[in-house]
């Protein structure tokens, strides 16, 4: 498959939602020339869009962010599966880009991503053959995963010798974890045992250490900051001691972690003194669109560390219409839990338009949804802002990553809502 096929996809085919009901399918090349509109009632609801601008801004700032700290960023793409983001973050400046598995991955790389890194543990014969099938179909690729376990580490050895002819010894980072979390070593020894084997191993070879802090932030500047010294400290011993012993393999090392909470905070410890360069690569994600949630609510704390406050701004919403105001205080809109997150936090009614106001409003703060069934969301409103029926609402999202993988295509719109681009996802 060629880039072009995914960078530039046919969208509108029956079923997809949002779209034109009139409208013939099209390359997205050409969603712009249409000149549709969404405050116009061009287009169905409901309808997730992105703010270009916003985003625009995003990719930019994130990327300086990184710059300014000396690390490289290879932003997580599962939160979007987007071909045309993860192109837009390359452009911006991105080292690469972050998978969890290898089917992601193999979309990144046919996509056009060139250095791809599975944040996960690879065991399994049909992935492994499947990392050595896309490293053949996409020479100079770097496609790299974790490892945490002899088990993992002799696993993959049996796959290798089952070969006739073996193939290429694998590049992956070593994974350091905490007690209770997820995947990674939970101690230094282990670590090191493990790192000991896999310089012996023909099967893998070890390019780097990761760790992944993102599940303990708590939002409590003096918590996280204990936190990620804690990590990032046990990181740069293991990291300290495989290279004094010589165990890792190739030019640089690769330090690497970040979620999108409290990524200020990792940043600057993912370059440790080693006799070798070090690369730190930090992999947020959810800064491609910020949201209006619970990332909005991480970064006014970072607000506060930076000092300077920070350059994201929520980019996504999901746009219905007031279908009924059954009674007081409650309306219902076009959208429910097919169309928005709501692992995190209920959407947050973010913007509101009346047919003739020119451009959307501010919601009221007052506005709540309180809940939602598959294709309905409950809007609940006192007295200050009435809606009626055929009003039209923009939530916010808290989370985005489970917004994206419930819409096939996104439309991209200006500041007058007028739609000048779109992405698809390839969930």
């Amino acid at each position: 498959m060629y880039p072009q096929d995914l960078l530039d996809p046919l969208i509108g085919s029956p079923g997809t939602k949002g779209y034109p009901h009139r409208a013939a399918p099209m390359r997205r090349s050409a969603i712009a020339a249409q000149r549709w509109n969404l405050l116009r009632g061009d287009l169905p609801l409901p309808l997730a869009v992105i703010q270009r601008d916003a985003l625009a801004g995003n990719l930019r700032w994130m990327q300086q962010f990184a710059r300014d700290r000396g690390v490289d960023l290879a932003p997580h793409g599962k939160t979007t599966m987007s071909p045309q983001l993860f192109e837009a973050q390359l452009r911006a400046g991105a080292w690469g880009i972050t998978f969890a598995n290898v089917t992601q991955a193999r979309l990144g790389l046919a996509s056009g991503v060139r250095r791809a890194l599975i944040a996960n543990q690879v065991a399994a014969k049909a992935d492994l053959d499947g990392i050595v099938h896309a490293l053949g179909e996409y020479p100079g690729a770097r496609l790299l995963f974790l490892v945490d376990s002899l088990q993992q580490l002799e696993s993959i050895e049996a796959w290798h010798r089952a070969h006739a002819e073996p193939p290429a010894a694998l590049e992956v980072l070593l994974e350091v974890g905490l007690d209770g979390g997820r995947t990674g070593c939970r101690s230094h020894g282990l670590a090191l045992a493990l790192a000991r084997r896999l310089r012996s191993s023909l099967a893998l070879q070890l390019v780097g250490i990761e760790c992944y802090e993102g599940l303990w932030a708590t939002g409590r500047s003096a918590d996280d900051e204990a936190l990620v010294q804690g990590l990032l400290q046990r990181v740069a011993e293991v990291a300290l001691e495989c290279d004094q012993e010589q165990l890792f393999e190739g030019d640089e090392v690769l330090v690497s972690a970040g979620g999108s909470a409290i990524f200020d905070l990792v940043a600057p410890r993912l370059k440790p003194a080693l006799s070798k360069a070090v690369r730190g690569v930090l992999r947020s994600g959810c800064y491609v669109t910020h949201d209006h949630g619970s990332y909005s609510r991480y970064m006014a704390v970072m607000d506060t560390r930076l000092g300077c406050g920070h350059g994201l701004q929520a980019a996504l919403q999901v746009w219905a219409m007031v279908q009924s105001v059954p009674e007081d205080g409650l309306a219902i809109l076009t959208a429910g839990k097919r169309d928005c997150s709501y692992d995190i936090e209920m959407p947050i009614p973010a913007s509101w338009y009346r047919r003739g106001q020119g451009l959307p409003l501010p919601a009221p703060a007052e506005w709540k949804v309180s809940g939602m069934n598959d294709q309905h969301a409950y809007l609940r409103f006192g007295n200050a802002a009435v809606p009626q029926v055929g009003d039209l609402v923009g939530l916010g999202i808290s989370h985005p990553c489970t917004t994206f993988d419930k819409w096939r295509w996104m439309a991209v719109v200006d500041e007058r809502f007028d739609v000048v681009d779109a992405i698809t996802t390839c969930f």
